[in-house]
């Protein structure tokens, strides 16, 4: 019987397994987790005949090379990067097919943060909570991968798709957060209310799976104190003592005592996972989220 597995021979500087993550638990402190950039994920597992929530890879900003034990087709997707396989260049947002015992290598990211990608099978890990996706706050699922780990992988699903090259959203050169107010944006002052939808923040290299921290002006309170614990949600804009915002992202916690000035939508997350440090960032005040 054919080994469908595949060997990790480098794992980068942070590639977990990832797919649309474990809503649904967050009563049990259970973060969604899930691929931060999830149109990207779902176009690479579209690539090579996947299922939408079949589980890809998410490498951080230094790709993988991994050596399947079968025959495959695979395809990177997400931050562009160069692909080869054994040594020859190899097409980054198209099916690539990839011999039993070849090396393929998914370089570091020209741009952007976070490549996909994603394997005919699915990475077939133990799923918890229904999911098979890392996550790095509350530590369920498989943990990232280290050089050696060998991955299994599902059966093929369908045919690869029969494209050349698929377009994808360029990594954002200015992160514009559109942002409804509150729920406690009552505890900060006016002025720092008018800063944080008017003043230009810059990406944190601080910044992981958890939240996307900004450096830039501080925003001061109204009002001393903590608030008691309360649910936090995707994408709410938390601001701890110093002042200073923090975007919450796929595995942030699902309570937490600091006030939460606002809550941006989630259909500005994904480009948020591929803003790089130093990348400008706006946030717009919009009603009804």
């Amino acid at each position: 019987m054919t080994d469908r597995a595949i060997a990790v021979v480098r794992a980068g500087a942070l590639t977990t397994v990832q797919d649309r993550g474990r809503p649904g638990h967050a009563h049990l402190g259970v973060p969604r987790s899930g691929a931060l950039d999830a149109p990207a994920a779902a176009l690479v597992n579209r690539l090579v005949g996947n299922p939408p929530d079949a589980a890809v890879l998410e490498t951080t900003l230094t790709g993988c090379a991994l050596r399947p034990r079968c025959a495959v087709t695979v395809a990177a997707g997400g931050a562009p990067c160069p692909v080869t396989v054994e040594g020859r260049p190899a097409p980054w947002g198209a099916p690539v097919a990839v011999p039993a015992g070849a090396l393929l290598d998914v370089g570091a990211a020209d741009s952007g943060v976070r490549t996909y990608v994603a394997v005919t099978g699915g990475v077939l890990v133990e799923a918890v909570l229904g999911s098979r996706s890392t996550d790095l706050l509350s530590g369920l699922g498989p943990p990232p991968l280290t050089d050696g780990m060998v991955l299994p992988l599902g059966r093929p699903h369908g045919p690869h798709a029969r494209v050349d090259v698929t377009p994808q959203p360029a990594p954002p050169t200015e992160l514009v957060l559109h942002v409804a107010p509150g729920p406690r944006a009552d505890w900060f002052t006016p002025e720092a209310v008018r800063t944080f939808v008017s003043r230009t923040y810059r990406v944190s290299p601080a910044g992981n799976r958890i939240g996307l921290r900004m450096d830039g002006p501080a925003l001061h309170r109204s009002r001393t104190g903590e608030l008691p614990s309360e649910g936090m949600v995707l994408g709410a804009v938390q601001v701890p003592p110093d002042g200073r915002p923090v975007v919450f992202l796929a595995d942030h916690p699902t309570t937490g005592g600091y006030p939460v000035i606002g809550v941006a939508r989630a259909t500005d997350l994904p480009a948020a996972a591929q803003a790089v440090p130093g990348t400008p960032v706006r946030f717009v005040s919009v009603r009804g989220g």
